[in-house]
């Protein structure tokens, strides 16, 4: 298991995977996947947001920085904006009739969160090789045996089963989906969580 170092399981967290379905169709009756401007293979749907701005969900926002290596140089980039977590403190309105808001209570319980987002990977993608500013919190909703996120050289499944896990992105990583369903996590920007 020492190979997974860079993904916790959350003991003693657990949330039920059928009204985590429930409430992903509840959300996606109200709002559509965001792109970031057309940025292919990104796709997120914002759970909270800076207290009364909604366009703090939206574009360039819902990605947010990170940086990679895109070419055979190894030179680092930096995309995107930068993004105070901090000030993501409300849940959006339009959702709190769903699960998300009884699972974004308990989660803010324990953890000090600041963009929480349902992010699709859609069958056959890849994220780019990239790294973060701070660890992810993910809780599986809709995955596939060909899900998998890739933290430097370890590859792990993560599964949809109501468990949360904490992934070491401020390392080089992606995530892919190499099946041929949509692959669904909840994701919470984690503020202030260290991995030892």
């Amino acid at each position: 298991m020492s190979n997974f170092k860079d993904f916790h399981k959350v003991e003693g967290m657990h949330f039920d995977i059928e009204k985590l379905k429930k409430g992903l169709h509840e959300v996606l009756k109200v709002k559509n996947y965001e792109s970031a401007n057309g940025i292919p293979n990104f796709a997120a749907i914002c759970l909270n947001q800076v207290p009364g701005d909604p366009s703090s969900t939206i574009g360039n926002k819902a990605r947010g920085i990170f940086w990679t290596k895109p070419d055979a140089t190894g030179n680092e980039v930096s995309r995107d904006v930068a993004i105070d977590e901090s000030l993501y403190t409300e849940f959006v309105k339009e959702y709190e009739h769903t699960y998300f808001k009884e699972v974004y209570d308990i989660l803010s319980s324990k953890f000090k969160l600041g963009r929480v987002r349902i992010l699709l990977k859609e069958p056959r993608t890849t994220l780019s090789w990239h790294r973060d500013p701070e660890p992810r919190l993910h809780v599986p909703i809709i995955t596939n045996p060909g899900c998998l996120q890739v933290i430097e050289n370890v590859a792990k499944h993560m599964p949809a089963d109501g468990s949360a896990w904490i992934t070491n992105n401020v390392k080089y990583h992606n995530a892919f989906n190499g099946g041929e369903e949509n692959r669904v996590h909840l994701v919470a920007c984690l503020i202030d969580y260290k991995f030892h």
